[in-house]
């Protein structure tokens, strides 16, 4: 087989086109995966659409390209330098490139590299375009090209479709990481009820947190997330209360441990304010969101206070195997999660309801290219 069929997208604001193009071939430290599922980032419509214009230095690959950043499958060719992945090995593709010989690189920074790219998505610098074009394949193509050092081993109880939204639980993760939760933790987390918040719910559970307070706005959804794990879980609709307020209330008047912001685009600087201000003396906010405004921070009063705030961008492939070892001990219990399926040929309509779906953070997306 020397082709495979692929949506690719021609110009930017238009509409995916099923081709026929080369099937990929694997470098010497290279993998070729057979997607199973591709997850369809809900930013996904905004970035084919926008970012040229809006966010120019984020530059997409050259069209027409083959997006979709999110993959799992099936191992099916090793470069002639693997030695220990084989084919027929469940595997997820962490999306983030690096050069590999960048000073950051080499000091084991590779998401500060300044080519830093995500394939199948938009890089992070001009010099991105070279990774692009080292790696043009993403998740709505049957089969994606990766570096062996991007491979995370899915184990046998985690679906394809599960394992598809490891980019965003891995985001999720590392935020979590940085803000040093643990066993015995409290955790606020804004956005609770968004795809970034309720993988950290998931998560903070796994992590031995013992006080998790989700915020979101819809009740709903809230509740649902409530009922994962009542004895440790506790919601608010933002608004109701003073969320500084609520928290210090269970919390014996200390506040949180750690603040995670998961908010999206559309939320405002006073919602971030709101969830710092909630936090401990020592305490530590990570934002792994989307939030777009500037924060009015007084950082002599947070500087007394001992409070860091600290952003997070991506997840190690080292981090990605940590959620898998947790997801087949059954510590990381992704049962609560669910998938809408489409084909490839379905691509566009798949990007709209990613971006549109109202199944909240517990419903994802999900092309299966071989369908």
């Amino acid at each position: 087989m020397t082709t495979m069929r692929a949506a690719r997208l021609h110009e930017v604001g238009g509409a995916f086109q099923i081709d026929e193009v080369p099937m990929p071939v694997p470098g010497e430290l290279d993998v070729v995966v057979r997607v199973e599922a591709a997850h369809i980032v809900p930013n996904l419509r905004n970035v084919i659409n926008t970012y040229p214009s809006q966010k120019p230095f984020l530059p997409l690959p050259e069209l027409p390209a083959i997006f979709g950043m999110d993959s799992a499958g099936v191992i099916t060719e090793v470069g002639a330098r693997v030695r220990n992945l084989k084919p027929g090995d469940r595997v997820y593709i962490n999306p983030g490139l690096d050069t590999g010989d960048s000073w950051a690189a080499r000091n084991g920074e590779p998401m500060n590299d300044p080519a830093y790219t995500f394939e199948g998505y938009f890089g992070f610098g001009p010099d991105s375009a070279v990774i692009h074009k080292d790696y043009p394949y993403g998740g709505l193509g049957q089969y994606v090209k990766a570096p062996v050092k991007n491979i995370v081993c899915i184990p046998d109880n985690v679906s394809f479709d599960h394992a598809a939204r490891f980019g965003y639980l891995g985001t999720s993760y590392s935020g979590l990481r940085k803000g040093d939760v643990r066993a015995g933790s409290s955790v606020l987390i804004h956005g609770a009820t968004g795809t970034l918040g309720v993988n950290a719910v998931l998560l903070a559970l796994a992590m031995g947190a013992t006080q998790i307070f989700g915020v979101a706005r819809d009740e709903g959804r809230l509740e649902r997330l409530r009922q994962i794990d009542p004895s440790r879980i506790q919601v608010l609709s933002y608004g109701d209360r003073d969320v500084s307020e609520w928290v210090r209330e269970h919390t014996d008047g200390r506040g949180v441990d750690v603040f995670l912001d998961a908010t999206s685009s559309s939320a405002t600087a006073d919602v971030t304010m709101a969830g710092i201000w909630a936090l401990r003396r020592g305490g530590r906010m990570v934002s792994i969101g989307a939030m777009p405004e500037d924060l009015p921070v007084p950082m002599y009063r947070l500087m007394t206070l001992h409070i860091s705030l600290l952003g997070s961008l991506w997840f190690t492939t080292a981090e990605g195997e940590d959620m898998a070892r947790m997801a087949g001990a059954g510590t990381l219990d992704l049962s609560h999660l669910t998938a809408r399926h489409f084909t490839l040929d379905e691509a566009n309509a798949a990007v709209e309801a990613a971006a549109t779906d109202s199944g909240g953070g517990f419903t994802s997306v999900v092309v299966r290219p071989h369908e």
